[in-house]
């Protein structure tokens, strides 16, 4: 009795579908390691020289709610460069993007490190925030540049203002953190001069309205969680 033969053929990957399928594993591994692993930094964590503030228990678990928030506000940051920079069209702007996120990845280990310093914690919500926030910058890069860099640079605008909040509400007398957040400000700055000069869009007044509103969602939840 003869058994059939059954032959199974296999064609080998594109160029193309090698590529993309490297490129979902590179920006896979790159979520794992924004909310798993310790992040990397070659700046010297501002105010790491700066003694330690004299504080209440209160104060300082109201320092480390604080960070905390700014600490899920980089999370987010990574997530929507990275969004960003999947649909860009343009090779020179992802290079920005991922330029930003490069300083954006320091600015969570400074946060990181500073809230352990307080004896607090990160926040559980991180993975959440971070899927959120990588579905909105693949939308906001498929919508085209000039639009892609116009929401960077809102959202650039209103990290701003909220650090410079939070450094009105961080204890006086803790220097350290109020050194992180000033850096970490200073950095946005720049990423939004960077999006302007790059040829930003200006965003409608509805669109402004509704992620400053999301944004003070995040916050008041993260604050505690």
């Amino acid at each position: 009795m003869r058994c059939a033969k059954v032959v199974i053929l296999t064609f080998p990957a594109t160029v193309s579908e090698t590529r993309m399928r490297d490129r979902l594993i590179s920006e896979f591994d790159k979520a794992l390691r924004t909310l798993f692993a310790p992040a990397p930094t070659t700046r010297a964590m501002p105010g790491a020289s700066l003694p330690e503030g004299e504080m209440t228990d209160e104060e300082r678990k109201h320092a480390a709610s604080l960070l905390r928030v700014d600490h899920c506000g980089e999370v987010c940051a990574q997530a929507l460069y990275q969004g960003q920079a999947l649909t860009s069209r343009d090779p020179a702007l992802e290079l920005r993007l991922q330029q930003a996120a490069w300083e954006e990845t320091e600015h969570l280990n400074w946060t990181e490190r500073r809230i352990k310093e307080l004896g607090g914690t990160t926040s559980l919500l991180n993975p959440l925030m971070y899927a959120g926030s990588l579905g909105i910058g693949v939308a906001a890069g498929m919508l085209g540049d000039k639009w892609n860099l116009g929401f960077l640079a809102e959202t650039e605008r209103q990290v701003e203002s909220h650090l410079q909040d939070h450094k009105q509400r961080i204890p006086s007398q803790d220097k350290r953190s109020l050194e992180v957040l000033e850096q970490m400000r200073l950095d946005e700055v720049g990423h939004a001069d960077m999006a302007v000069e790059s040829g930003a869009a200006e965003l409608p007044e509805p669109v402004k309205q509704a992620m400053k509103f999301s944004a003070n969602v995040m916050t008041s939840t993260v604050y505690y969680i």
